[in-house]
């Protein structure tokens, strides 16, 4: 598989047409085109343009989109893949996603510290609750 091929999989592991995914690194949906196609060479900019974004909190492998070495992402802790989907959130201000967790941060904040301690053992019990219906 050459990496014309494997940019044209990971667009489709991301569910985005040509257009959509060239916009996201600024470039156009011809440039996209003629690499998956082969008239082009995946240059190291727009490797580098793609594996630096955070798609959807994921990290596109460089290895993997340059020579087909390893996963198509990278495996992140997951403090770093928190902390990717934050920054996404982030970048999107009027998702009502973001709204909400806004929201309950600036709430939290303004809590008197027994009233956080409630929500904390709220919070607990509700991820006990998750895990064992998922046990």
């Amino acid at each position: 598989m050459n990496d014309g091929e494997r940019l044209k999989l990971l667009r489709k592991e991301l569910g985005m047409k040509q257009g959509d995914f060239a916009k996201e690194i600024s470039t156009t949906q011809g440039h996209i085109s003629d690499i998956e196609n082969g008239r082009k060479n995946l240059s190291e900019r727009t490797a580098k343009l793609i594996c630096l974004k955070s798609w959807s909190g994921k990290l596109v492998n460089e290895d993997w989109l340059v020579s087909g070495v390893g996963d198509m992402f990278l495996k992140l802790e997951e403090t770093d893949e928190l902390a990717n989907m934050v920054s996404d959130l982030l970048e999107e201000p009027d998702n009502e996603l973001f709204i909400i967790i806004q929201e309950v941060m600036h709430t939290y904040r303004e809590l008197k510290p027994e009233s956080k301690e409630l929500f904390k053992d709220i919070c607990k019990s509700l991820i006990n609750n998750i895990k064992k219906r998922e046990g």
